[in-house]
């Protein structure tokens, strides 16, 4: 039973191919990049075999889903024959507003709902959306889910989601904290409980989703309780490239100022602050880490702010949920950066957690708990697969709806 996963971008299309009979076994998995332009790039990895990469003209993301279809099908190189031993699409999409408090089977009124969505993230849903369209071009009786970055948190109270703009204001345009990582926070709060043998349910988790995006979550009772990120993913941590945390009133004394229209101010706090405008080098942390090992001071500063702030919100989320029983990091950075886990964890001794720094240095990418027997608060690296969750979801949706 094969499921197609699509993460469709403004200009790439990411994908995988999972068996979902029985255990789940990614039978190929790629990346479709500069969709749009000339000379795209489609790289596919098969199972059991090497990468392959095609060169083509890639107009639009039909032509690129396209692509993926006849790789997946190719000869040489792919791992099914024919379109239809493709069971079901499922879709990662970014925001699902108020709308979605779960994943969906996509239908012509989700798709108009979503659409409605499109204005609270101009630079991810109308992709999204056409993933989705083209699927219905290429294979159009072929069954699509849709799994919602912004599901996870439906479950934040008002107190926490609400903004102190007049409430009018939320009532006209429902601008209110939404969070994202929904689909990872919800996996490696999951899979965390399941590691360590109890219910998710009976614990307060704080998760780190730390990568060139990242948020933080408090997972009460298996529920987000809070999470970082707001209306927007710029919101919260100090990222690779996004600015995070800011003085409103800074912002607009930077745009009168330097004479910023909305176009250049949403470019600056997306696209050239963070890690990158601190250190000047790098969005990579592997860059800057490297740099700030070689004295370059920037590259310290940007570290050691970066760390800073997921300190603080890990004292924070704490404060906020009456304690915490396990912290998590997963993502990119979070699985694999132990200098990252080591900035972070110095300091919350007071928490009652029991750091291993010797045991924490050498793991990277994979699951390990990272405190000593006996620590109050158990500290893990989890790692995460967004790609399964909505697997996952579409399996059972539609299996749901099969019965009904």
């Amino acid at each position: 039973m094969n499921i197609l996963i699509l993460n469709c971008g403004s200009s790439s299309i990411k994908y995988q191919l999972l068996n979902m009979a029985g255990e789940p076994d990614l039978l190929a998995k790629g990346i479709v990049e500069r969709v749009g332009l000339k000379d795209g790039e489609l790289t596919h990895h098969p199972k059991g075999k090497g990468k392959v990469k095609m060169v083509s003209d890639i107009p639009d993301h039909t032509v690129g889903i396209n692509l993926i279809l006849n790789a997946l099908m190719d000869k040489d190189h792919g791992v099914i024959r024919d379109k239809s031993e493709i069971f079901a699409v499922g879709h990662r999409v970014v925001h699902g507003g108020e709308k979605f408090s779960g994943s969906v089977e996509i239908t012509q009124e989700i798709i108009d709902k979503m659409e409605e969505c499109s204005p609270l993230a101009p630079l991810h849903n109308p992709a999204n959306l056409k993933g989705i369209y083209a699927m219905r071009s290429l294979m159009p009786d072929v069954r699509q889910c849709g799994v919602f970055d912004t599901a996870f948190h439906q479950t934040m109270p008002e107190h926490v989601f609400m903004y102190g703009l007049p409430y009018e204001i939320y009532e006209k345009h429902k601008i209110r904290r939404y969070g994202f990582h929904g689909t990872s926070h919800r996996f490696v709060s999951k899979k965390a409980a399941e590691i360590l043998g109890k219910d998710v349910k009976d614990l307060k988790i704080i998760t780190c989703h730390l990568g060139n995006g990242a948020s933080i979550a408090a997972v009460k009772n298996g529920e987000s309780y809070d999470t970082s990120m707001g209306l927007t993913p710029v919101e919260g941590l100090m990222m690779g490239t996004r600015c995070g945390d800011l003085d409103l009133g800074a912002m607009l004394f930077l745009m009168e100022k330097e004479g910023l229209d909305l176009k250049a101010t949403n470019n600056l706090i997306n696209k050239t602050c963070g890690v990158v405008g601190i250190s000047g080098i790098s969005y990579d942390m592997r860059d800057v880490e490297k740099a700030s090992a070689d004295g370059h001071a920037r590259a310290t500063l940007a570290l050691d702010m970066y760390n800073y702030r997921v300190k603080k919100y890990i004292g924070a989320y704490a404060a906020a949920m009456g304690g915490v029983d396990v912290i998590v990091f997963t993502g990119g950075i979070g699985e694999n950066a132990g200098t990252t886990r080591r900035g972070v964890m110095t300091g919350l001794e007071y928490m009652g957690i029991d750091f291993d720094f010797e045991k924490n240095e050498p793991i990277r990418g994979k699951d390990a708990i990272l405190t000593r027997e006996g620590s109050k608060v158990t500290v893990m690296v989890v790692t995460t697969n967004e790609e399964l969750v909505i697997a996952i979801d579409t399996l059972e949706i539609l299996k749901n709806h099969a019965k009904n």
